[in-house]
């Protein structure tokens, strides 16, 4: 994994700990459906971003590497494979 994706990741990854410990919290309190409702998509979009950040590393180190090595094939199953999973949102 590339160093650096993998620092934004794991950062993103605390933050994201601590807006469902928040998103516990506000539930444990019975606070607004409406405010935990909106922290809720807070920390979806969230995860959304780390998504992003692991498919970006897997593009740029995992897939690159099978088009260098002439595992073009295997690549493209690859790239159709997270496609269709990222469809099922």
């Amino acid at each position: 994994m590339d160093k650096k994706i993998k620092k934004r990741a794991i950062r993103r990854l605390k933050i994201l700990e601590g807006q469902v410990r928040g998103l516990q919290n506000m539930v444990e309190k019975e606070e607004y459906c409406v405010d935990i409702i909106t922290q809720s998509l807070a920390v979806k979009q969230a995860l959304s971003g780390v998504e992003d950040l692991l498919l970006e590393n897997h593009l740029s180190t995992h897939v690159a590497e099978q088009m260098r090595s002439g595992k073009g094939s295997k690549a493209v199953q690859e790239i159709l494979s997270v496609y269709k999973l990222s469809r099922k949102k």
